[in-house]
């Protein structure tokens, strides 16, 4: 990753030092160049020559300064020319780009531990301490966001993600799968879910024209500090199953938002299959035909208004109430009274769940 960060530096420099620029890295090997010929070329030897000197190497008319990073001479910046204008040139390219390797390095290692946090791969007990360590502040709101790549791009979903968020300080980008990303964003405390999900919102519609690609995803609750970044990981996996279970139209959901869907996902399948065999007579739920269940979703979604639901689905009214008492004689459930109209949607919910069958985290 540092490799394409020195050579974005490179690339915006060219111009204004007028004079072929570039790094070597560890291994010899030329990394970033405003010449892109030379990227790949091997330069062993200026290594084993600058290992002699602390300051400046000339060789073939190319001046040679070590990037020092801390107290570690890591890569070496090179610059045209053997006159004393090159040799100031290497110097404050080497000095400019150890400043940006090393904030790079910085930020690199907080990802790192964050990606540790929420995979639960580190004890609770090292968190306080590696935080100090890493300068984090522990104590602030952030909230954990899982983007899903359907189906996954040509370019990698990291990149593409990093490309889009990943210039804040406060925001990590951290790579979990070929499709999944997560984005670990550090809030105020004023913020709500719903400015959360404006911002997932712009952030697909960004992924969709930039990219010609789409994506699904999960919110977390906010949490208030560094240990609960674990939890709020497995609520926006939650939050992603749950909506392609019941929500399957929406492509943010929110765990937050899921509501009932939430609590019949936790439920054993067991359960599950016993709660309907005792609100349904058997064989009964299979035999609404589509155009029955359609006109339930419409009912529900029109607050269970009989006037509502039939100017909606352009249909008599009486031709809506003989669905539903159609209904009630096959289910014995009476949609136009609220208990009996709750347990039915919550069976439907449940068979949803049943049928699906997805994996936990």
């Amino acid at each position: 990753m540092s490799n394409r960060i020195f050579q974005t530096v490179i690339h915006q420099m060219k111009d204004i030092i007028g004079r072929t620029i570039g790094v070597i890295d560890e291994n010899g090997i030329v990394i970033a160049c405003s010449e892109f010929s030379k990227i790949g070329e091997s330069k062993q030897r200026i290594r084993e020559e600058l290992a002699f000197s602390s300051e400046t190497v000339v060789y073939e008319d190319y001046t040679y300064r070590f990037i020092t990073v801390g107290d570690k001479n890591e890569c070496i910046a090179f610059v045209e020319g053997s006159d004393t204008h090159a040799a100031k040139m290497a110097e404050l390219l080497a000095i400019f780009l150890g400043n940006i390797k090393s904030l790079y390095d910085e930020k690199y290692d907080k990802g790192s531990f964050i990606k540790s946090i929420i995979l639960d791969n580190i004890l609770p007990s090292d968190i306080y301490i590696k935080s100090n360590e890493l300068h984090f502040t522990n104590d602030e709101n952030r909230v954990v966001i899982v983007v899903k790549f359907m189906p996954s791009p040509e370019l990698k979903p990291y990149e593409i993600v990093e490309s889009l968020v990943g210039g804040g300080e406060s925001d990590y980008v951290i790579n979990i799968s070929e499709q999944d990303v997560v984005i670990v964003r550090e809030i105020d405390r004023a913020v709500e879910i719903e400015e959360i999900e404006n911002y997932s919102k712009d952030l697909l519609v960004r992924i969709s024209n930039d990219y010609g690609t789409h994506a699904l995803i999960g919110i977390s609750s906010i949490v208030e500090n560094l240990k609960e970044l674990a939890r709020a990981y497995k609520e926006a996996r939650i939050a992603l199953e749950v909506g392609k279970v019941f929500d399957i139209e929406k492509p943010i959901m929110s765990y937050k938002n899921l509501g009932i869907g939430r609590l019949i996902y936790q439920l054993p399948t067991t359960l599950c299959e016993i709660f309907l065999g005792e609100v349904f007579k058997k064989g009964s739920l299979e035999s609404l035909d589509r155009e029955t269940l359609m006109t339930v979703q419409s009912f529900f979604e029109n607050n269970l208004n009989v006037s509502e639901t039939s100017r909606k689905l352009f249909v008599h009214r009486n031709t809506l109430v003989y669905r539903l008492e159609k209904i009630r004689k096959l289910t014995g459930l009476d949609l136009r009274e609220f208990d009996h109209a709750v347990t039915f949607k919550v069976a439907l919910m449940v068979k949803k769940y049943l049928s699906s069958k997805p994996t936990k985290f």
